[in-house]
């Protein structure tokens, strides 16, 4: 370890490291796992593992209609984990947490309730240049069908969002749609200044909480954003379960998403009397273990502190960066500031193929990503294919660290670098 690294997060790390099972084991090879992928999907603790265990063992019944036992103590542990969720985005009432599958729902909720009622020709979207294609593909679909306009803010050479020109931007805007951290250059883009400006040009803001809900303090209130998007995997929870942030005067003027059970009040073979939020929006049988699950992972999230989890995070990225700085051939891309971005470090190592170096690093028990992460107009606009990915989470210490350089350096030897 390098002569002032922060040793305090590293030795608490330690310790909620011995809560991931899966991080104790080691590859067919025989190597210790060393798991930097959390940007695609996170590991999961030992207490969520045993929650969503525990209701499939115990109580696994649908909910909101049995009027049995386990039924309604399967409902009432999913809308508690609703509660949690809520309380974790500091939302102002559970009427405003819609659980979906994933952030990438939620975005297409809100395309196909709210942006299909409210954008026209004549008007705008506006989007970065970082976006996901998750983020992207549900404007260009709406754009395409209304013939509203597609605009992006610039990034500038570290991978920042330009704001320069944003009061033009926004004119004619109906909605801005943005990434909270992106998912290739770590870059945290500043809602604290967009927001503002946007309401003032009578935008709506969607942010995509993908890749900040799991690292940062989120308090959508505070963001004052009319829907915030959250995918439960990055942030220790089951795959298959998300939620949607979304003002409650928004989401009540919104029509349904889905049609189907759960999201009804009275159906006659006439007509149909929707549900009360959030339910309105939660058609057929829901994803029970998941929810709770997510409910689970928020709790063990608040039990770390997030703003030890931000500590730990800036702390092992600023180690990473200066290390993987000086790894010969290798170029990082996104701000060289750790405190202006999340747990994430792209890169490209000489004319290496990523996916080839990625292979190498695995041959180590050395997980990272390999390719355009979804990201693919960012890369074009790179002037690259791919990339390699590592991605750190609050079970990562500078040990891990440590092992990617070490792979990337035999890495290097192996290529002739």
């Amino acid at each position: 370890m390098i002569a002032g690294t922060p040793h305090t997060t590293d030795e608490k790390a330690e310790r909620v490291r011995a809560d991931f099972p899966l991080l104790a084991t080691r590859t067919s090879k025989g190597k210790p796992l060393v798991y930097l992928d959390s940007a695609a999907t996170s590991q999961k603790p030992r207490s969520v593992i045993d929650t969503v265990s525990s209701y499939y063992e115990r109580y696994n019944a649908n909910i909101h209609r049995g009027v049995y036992e386990i039924a309604e103590r399967a409902t009432e542990a999913y809308e508690a984990a609703r509660k949690r969720v809520a309380a974790f985005f500091n939302a102002a009432s559970t009427d405003e947490i819609v659980f979906t599958r994933n952030a990438t729902e939620s975005i297409n909720l809100v395309c196909y309730t709210w942006g299909f009622e409210n954008l026209h020709a004549g008007d705008a979207i506006l989007l970065t240049r970082l976006e996901h294609h998750s983020n992207i593909v549900p404007w260009q679909l709406l754009a395409a069908k209304t013939g509203a306009e597609l605009r992006f803010l610039e990034l500038d050479g570290q991978g920042r969002v330009v704001l320069d020109d944003l009061e033009r931007k926004l004119q004619g805007v109906k909605l801005v749609a943005l990434t909270h951290v992106s998912n290739t250059l770590g870059t945290i883009v500043p809602l604290e200044q967009i927001v503002p400006a946007a309401h003032a040009a009578g935008a709506v803001v969607l942010a995509d909480g993908a890749q900040a809900a799991p690292h940062l303090r989120v308090d959508v209130r505070a963001l004052d954003v009319d829907f915030y998007a959250a995918s439960g995997h990055k942030m220790l929870a089951p795959t298959g379960i998300g939620a949607l942030f979304g003002k409650r005067a928004l989401l009540e003027a919104m029509p349904p998403f889905l049609a189907g059970g759960d999201m009804i009040r009275r159906v006659t073979f006439e007509r149909t009397t929707y549900n009360e939020l959030p339910w309105k929006f939660e058609a057929g049988t829901s994803n029970i273990s998941g929810a709770i699950g997510l409910g689970a992972a928020v709790d063990y999230l608040q039990t770390l502190d997030m703003t030890w989890v931000r500590e730990h995070e800036v702390a092992l990225t600023s180690y990473a960066l200066e290390r993987l700085a000086a790894v010969p051939h290798l170029t990082l891309y996104g701000p060289k500031q750790a405190q202006e971005r999340g747990g994430v470090a792209a890169f490209t190592m000489g004319d290496v193929h990523p996916h080839d170096l990625a292979s190498i690093l695995d041959a180590e028990g050395v997980c990272v990503r390999a390719g355009h992460h979804c990201t693919m107009p960012l890369h074009e606009l790179l002037g690259l294919t791919a990339t390699a990915r590592a991605s750190f989470y609050v079970y990562n210490t500078f040990a891990d660290v440590d092992a990617l350089i070490e792979a990337l350096e035999k890495a290097a030897r192996i290529f002739k670098l």
